[in-house]
């Protein structure tokens, strides 16, 4: 069995229907590939205009709550801001 292994040497034909073959398969991979990233792209525009939307509806239905909220964030910030200011001295 082995001997027949070594008396059939591959030709030229052979190799490049073997790197067709590799070449389709890679070919395929890659075009999955890109159209996974689009759909995760799409798929993240669309969960961010969604945020958005939620976010414009919230502050419109409690506009002092929400101002509340911002006013803590930003007083929260600049306190963290201003202790790693004075640290690095």
């Amino acid at each position: 069995m082995a001997v027949e292994l070594f008396e059939k040497a591959p030709t030229v034909e052979d190799v490049l229907r073997e790197v067709s073959k590799f070449k389709a398969a890679v070919t395929d991979a890659v075009e999955e590939g890109v159209e996974s990233a689009l759909r995760a792209i799409k798929q993240g525009r669309y969960a961010a205009e969604d945020a958005i939307h939620d976010t414009r509806y919230a502050v419109r239905r409690n506009p002092f709550q929400a101002m509340g909220v911002v006013f803590g964030a930003g007083v929260v910030i600049g306190g963290l801001v201003s202790w790693i200011g004075f640290r690095r001295r």
